[in-house]
């Protein structure tokens, strides 16, 4: 690739549902959608979301797993030069309502199962969204308008997607994704083997890049798009073989599980092209299981949501189990061609040499723009000349490949989600029985991280760990909670007071 594809996302569905009107976009469970039905629909949506005053660089937002839908929304929205919110449904109602306070997007779509949760969430906002849930009046409020496309097609830096991912500072940062950023990913995937004939996999949630980022680039070749909404290791092998899935993107946790399925190497994959993995750390051990269980090309992808998913890739070739190179297994491999990679001292920014870890810096055509109305936020993620600040600790081999160690932002990985120690800090320092308290993330051997708090009481009180649970399950996300409480008298720290979190990971290492 040396230039970005001159792509906005409506010209994807324009093009194929001319072309390849019967070819099927999207399966979601026994739903089939085809090219020129997705476009039929999306024109409709297009229309009903005009006439409710939503145009360009309004942002509508969708709460509800994978479904057809948010891929519906998401070529509406380009159609009138809106922006997709896609929430984490995994959020609670308090922290939906900061998401979609901070989004201003005056229109909700829901799926059913997300009805109570989307009443509960508007009535802490003042003006509250409109809301409209999948189903029945979904249905008729599309048949209500024409399948006309409104034919708007925007600039390529003009936003598309909006998808949150927390900050260090616990609040939810809306990262801007442009037309131009999605082409650059999409177009990647030719390395991944993907033509118009694949059958592409995701059960990664459309909140997450990995998630709809995949299911764009199974779109933009006109391929067929599988979603799995709720993964079940066992349910997904037999989608992987009978649907004769091609290409696959699942995190480590998947992987591990699905490669624990009792005879899972002894299934037909003999469709698959390739799995790329990713969005947390992975085991030597997991990744010998998935060479041994799928006998396919592996990818393991490094990115975020600010880099419009993987630009860094450990190639199959890369993938030498019990070779001279094995070792390669732990590196998140080299940038590709167009993007630049730079290990940089985190405080002055001075670019470091082999082996001299740092904080990863990234820049190309993949990155951000920034995030919505957060210009001071903005400012510290990216430098003046282009720079993604990634917040990854890590170094580079003297052969150019990445190897991460500590995040820069003690952020916690587990089963692929992220999960910032000080939201969850925040949330317990609240509990009027604790004194202090720091979080951390320790070995999990089936999440990769698990949550750990370590809590110093108050004086006189003795809390018990079950109702500290208890107290942050009301606040946070169920993924944040702690899996485990310890006690302790006090806290390691820094002369300037800062907790010694290295030294307090390294107890549990």
């Amino acid at each position: 690739m040396t230039s970005v594809p001159d792509v906005r996302v409506a010209d994807v569905i324009r093009r194929h549902a001319a072309r390849r009107p019967q070819a099927i976009a999207l399966r979601h469970g026994e739903r089939e959608l085809g090219y020129g039905e997705l476009d039929e629909r999306s024109n409709r949506l297009a229309q009903a979301l005009l006439a409710r005053g939503v145009g360009a660089g309004t942002r509508v937002a969708y709460l509800d797993r994978s479904s057809t839908e948010v891929v519906e929304l998401l070529f509406a929205a380009s159609k009138v030069g809106a922006v997709l919110v896609p929430l984490n449904w995994r959020l609670a109602a308090p922290e939906l309502a900061a998401v979609l306070a901070d989004a201003q997007a005056p229109v909700l779509i829901a799926g059913p199962a997300f009805r109570e949760v989307a009443e509960d969430v508007l009535q802490r906002l003042s003006p509250a969204p409109d809301l409209l849930v999948v189903g029945e009046g979904y249905e008729r409020w599309l048949a209500a308008h024409e399948p006309r496309d409104p034919g708007a097609r925007g600039e390529a830096g003009d936003v598309i997607v909006q998808m949150y991912t927390s900050g260090t500072t616990g609040v939810p940062k809306g990262v801007l994704t442009t037309h131009a950023n999605l082409a650059v990913t999409a177009q990647t995937s030719l390395r991944w083997g993907f033509d118009e004939r694949s059958v592409s996999l995701t059960p990664l949630p459309m909140f997450h890049i990995g998630g709809i980022g995949w299911a764009y680039c199974g779109l933009w070749h006109g391929a067929t798009t599988v979603l799995v909404s709720e993964f079940d290791a066992e349910g997904v092998l037999d989608t992987l073989e009978r649907l004769h899935v091609t290409n696959a993107v699942l995190v480590p946790t998947m992987l591990q599980m699905l490669t624990s399925v009792p005879g899972a190497g002894k299934r037909d994959y003999g469709w698959l092209r390739s799995i790329a993995y990713g969005a947390a750390p992975i085991t030597t051990t997991v990744l010998k299981a998935s060479l041994r269980t799928f006998g396919c090309a592996l990818f393991g992808l490094y990115g975020l949501t600010e880099s419009t998913g993987g630009v860094v890739a450990l190639e199959p070739e890369d993938h030498d189990p019990g070779g001279p190179r094995e070792h390669l297994l732990r590196s998140a491999g080299r940038p590709y061609p167009w993007v630049e990679l730079r290990v940089a001292d985190p405080v002055s920014g001075r670019p470091l040499g082999p082996r001299e870890v740092g904080e990863v810096w990234l820049r190309g055509p993949n990155v951000t723009p920034g995030y919505f109305n957060r210009p001071a936020e903005t400012a510290v993620a990216l430098t003046p000349d282009g720079w993604l600040r990634t917040g990854d600790g890590g170094y580079v081999d003297e052969d150019g490949f990445l190897f991460l160690t500590d995040r820069i932002k003690d952020m916690i990985v587990s089963g692929g989600e992220n999960v910032y120690p000080v939201e969850v800090e925040e949330a317990l320092a609240q509990h009027a029985a604790v004194a202090d308290v720091a979080v951390i993330g320790v070995p999990h051997p089936h999440w990769g991280e698990a949550v750990k708090a370590l809590v110093v009481p108050r004086s006189g009180a003795r809390p018990a760990a079950e109702d500290l649970l208890a107290f942050a399950r009301e606040r946070l996300a169920g993924y944040k909670l702690p899996r485990s409480v310890d006690f302790v008298a006090e806290l390691p720290r820094t002369p300037s007071g800062k907790v010694l979190k290295r030294e307090l990971r390294g107890r549990y290492t």
